[in-house]
């Protein structure tokens, strides 16, 4: 992976982490960047495994939105174990 890879992909964490964070709480960028990234291997497995796709076109904006499901589902999830 190289660099400008890896920035967009933790772009696409942090936006995850930050949207999930007005549907279930939570806050602080570190805890932004943490569950989205966390988020957005959940969602892209997930995405695979149920050969789910959004159908929008826009690569960048299906992306942020299976990252922003998973994160959210690791927030439910992490919740519940605490």
């Amino acid at each position: 992976m190289d660099t400008r890879a890896l920035l967009i992909f933790l772009l696409i964490g942090l936006i995850a982490g930050w949207l999930a964070s007005f549907i279930v709480g939570g806050g602080g960028l570190l805890r932004y960047l943490l569950t989205g990234v966390v988020g957005a291997f959940v969602g892209g497995w997930l995405a695979n495994r149920f050969n789910f796709s959004f159908g929008f076109g826009n690569a960048f904006v299906e992306q942020i939105l299976i990252a922003t499901i998973g994160a959210i589902i690791v927030v439910l999830i992490a919740r519940l174990l605490a």
